[in-house]
């Protein structure tokens, strides 16, 4: 079962770090079918690669290894999906808040147009950018207008605005580190997607090496340990590459 296999190779996963860890070279469901199938083809040569002094742990391990790597892909891939509901949410609510704060500081502007000292508050609270920043204003312009509601009730303006920006304030902050937080999980899990692979790939690469030299003059069984994705792309490249860009016109 996968979640086992996870759970039992975990701390061998995180125990590899820095350069250590490589990234898929391919997509990862084509690289665990290859290993399943790898597992399976070794099986039939145990002799002739124990003879030539593989580790045939390896061997043993594929199929953990491989569901080790099954279960932290489908990690992954729950947190980018969670990820992406989070930014479909701060996307649609924070254009509705970028334009709630637009609208009260021209408000603003107009109804505190005869007072300087007001009108340099609203400048402020206007400059800057970003995120966070809006975040900020919201619960600022809640503030100023609180405290200097009279001019604001003079253009009718309904005061109800103020605690619906101080509202969205908070719910925008809290939206906003949720984001972040998702940002640096799916981060975390990525990496351990990799180093999952890092330690299957260490196996496949040797069990590998090992049949490509035993059987080097038996091409039905070296062609076993080569990988048949990675093959039909060098395959595909050099197709490419004799296929003239246009035809010859002859002299």
């Amino acid at each position: 079962m996968s979640t086992v296999d996870y759970e039992a190779k975990l701390p061998l996963m995180l125990a590899i770090t820095g350069e250590q860890i490589k990234k898929p070279n391919m997509p990862v469901k084509i690289f665990l079918q290859e290993a399943e199938n790898l597992f399976r083809w070794a099986l039939q040569d145990q002799v002739a690669l124990s003879a030539a002094r593989l580790d045939w742990s390896l061997v043993e391990d594929l199929p953990q290894l491989a569901g080790a790597l099954r279960e932290a892909e489908s990690l992954w891939a729950q947190d980018r999906h969670e990820r992406e509901d989070v930014l479909r949410q701060w996307d649609a609510e924070s254009a509705q808040a970028y334009a709630l704060r637009d609208h009260l500081l021209r408000a603003m502007s107009f109804a505190y147009r005869h007072d300087d000292v007001l009108m340099r508050r609203v400048a402020e609270i206007r400059a800057g950018n970003g995120h966070a920043d809006m975040i900020q204003d919201l619960n600022d312009i809640a503030l100023l207008g609180r405290q200097h509601s009279a001019p604001l009730q003079n253009i009718d303006f309904d005061l109800a605005q103020l605690q619906q920006a101080a509202d969205t304030s908070d719910r925008m902050a809290d939206l906003l580190a949720q984001v972040n937080g998702e940002r640096s999980a799916d981060n975390k899990a990525r990496i351990v997607r990799d180093q999952a692979f890092t330690l299957l790939k260490h196996a496949v690469d040797e069990i590998r090496a090992c049949g490509q030299y035993v059987f080097w003059d038996n091409a039905a069984r070296r062609d076993g340990y080569f990988s048949a994705y990675l093959r039909s792309l060098r395959k595909a490249s050099a197709g490419k590459a004799k296929t003239p860009d246009s035809a010859e016109v002859p002299a």
